[in-house]
């Protein structure tokens, strides 16, 4: 009978000491899938899976190695724990390397308060397969829908386990549910594509099939008869769709592994201002049914909810041990580990403050400019923060959305966009990234 995804942990450490290691954590994951894909009204594709995997991180000293499987049988634990210890004595020795001192680690946490886990019985492959028809017939039902490319549902479950040799254990279940559907309206070489989707924790939460299909329709009918902006400098609102994307460059420059190595645009801007003073970012990872929530890291150490910048201010980095350690900080509890890698910084839940006015008070009061709804390729210098993506969405004119727009270029510096940014309130709060639509003033634009 194979081992639960805990007792597997401990197995690994076992194997671990008895190998010779100083220190160990492993991980467990345990997960199960199935997806099904229609097209043209009959059953295109369908998949279930079933798995484990495995990871053990060893330590020698200041020396450290990590190994993963799929195979859980007692012998391939042992070979992975030798087979570690001895890449481990073969490896360069890094200073920051190590476990939690157990001082650092969680003692309890209140596990039924994240609600990651829906208790109702897994969907059936057949009600999988109506969903993504009525999503299907949706799209196809909107006037000027060619064809539609995709649409498919899935479900997934899973069950997570970390273990360590200062003592620490802990895991959690999680389920997930998703619905998508991409449609395509023109003909020949007028076609234009685009999608609409939803995944939830709690089948309950999700949106219907028909609202997904006729949303991907009726956002791909929209972009006919695209056409090149003017090149110039225009105020460019970015839809709510997309502007997570530029809080993610944020993130990503105030990441401790960017910090320690001195490659971030924003390495000396603790404690100054990166956004107007009226936004914060608040990093939240207690929200319940959210993606992103979670009780510890990848370290065992207590996630917190925390400002990442507080009224416009930079007040904190994202660090895990390693980084902590380099930079002679403490960990702000953001370590993420997977099963074949070490534990890095990463974000869990974050949210910006909204704004006051709507995305359509936005577009009135921007006169001629930019609607941002899709981008493509991506040229970010992390040093200096420059930033160039191709971008299509809308031509804004007087205040009024006048025809699509595609094969553009925006520009700019994140450091002087984020201080520019005007939030709206669209925000879905059922994400875990939750930003709004933002509007940036004088951005260049590359078009004809």
């Amino acid at each position: 009978m194979t081992l639960s995804p805990e007792k597997l942990c401990h197995a690994l450490i076992d194997a671990a000491k008895q190998a010779g290691a100083d220190g160990a954590d492993a991980m467990a994951a345990e997960g199960q899938s199935v997806s099904i894909e229609v097209r043209e009204g009959a059953l295109e594709h369908a998949e279930r899976s079933e798995g484990i995997d495995l990871g053990l991180r060893v330590f020698v000293g200041k020396q450290q190695a990590l190994v993963s499987s799929s195979d859980a049988r007692p012998e391939t634990l042992i070979a992975m724990a030798e087979r570690a210890v001895a890449m481990a004595k073969e490896a360069p020795e890094d200073p920051y390397a190590g476990l939690a001192d157990p001082s650092q680690l969680i003692q309890s946490w209140d596990l039924a308060a994240f609600e990651l886990e829906d208790s109702s019985p897994e969907p059936a492959p057949e009600t999988l397969k109506n969903d993504a028809l009525i999503a299907e017939a949706a799209c196809q039902a909107i006037e000027g829908i060619s064809q539609v490319q995709s649409a498919g549902a899935s479900y997934g479950s899973s069950s997570v386990h970390l273990a360590a040799s200062n003592g620490f254990s802990g895991g959690y279940r999680r389920t997930s549910r998703s619905l998508s559907c991409v449609g395509i309206a023109g003909t020949g070489t007028g076609m234009e594509r685009d999608h609409d989707g939803d995944s939830r924790a709690f089948q309950s939460d999700l949106r219907s099939a028909e609202e997904i299909g006729r949303i991907a329709g009726q956002r791909a009918v929209e972009r006919l008869d695209a056409r090149k902006p003017d090149t110039g400098s225009y105020p460019v609102l970015f839809d709510e769709r997309i502007s997570s994307s530029l809080i993610g460059h944020l993130l990503g420059a105030v990441n401790g592994a960017m910090i320690a190595r001195g490659s971030s645009w924003l390495k000396d801007s603790m404690s100054e201002q990166v956004l107007p003073t009226n936004l914060s970012v608040i990093e939240d990872p207690f929200r319940p049914r959210i993606a992103g929530s979670r009780p510890f890291d990848g370290e065992g150490l207590a996630t917190r909810r925390r400002a990442i910048v507080e009224n416009g201010v930079l007040t904190g980095w994202t660090l895990d041990l390693a980084s902590a350690r380099k930079l002679g900080l403490e960990s702000s509890g953001n370590a993420a580990r997977g099963i074949g890698s070490v534990p890095s910084p990463s974000n869990w839940n974050v949210a910006l403050t909204p704004g006051d006015q709507s995305r359509q008070d936005l577009i009135s009061g921007m006169g001629t400019g930019l609607l941002v709804t899709s981008m493509i390729g991506s040229t970010i210098n992390p040093n200096t923060g420059d930033y160039s993506r191709g971008a299509s969405g809308f031509w804004v004119e007087n205040g009024e959305i006048a025809y699509a727009v595609n094969e553009c270029t925006i520009a700019g510096n994140l450091r002087d966009m984020l201080l520019r940014i005007i939030p709206a309130n669209d925000a879905r709060n059922y994400l875990s990234r939750v930003v709004p639509s933002l509007l940036i003033e004088g951005m260049t634009l590359a078009g004809n």
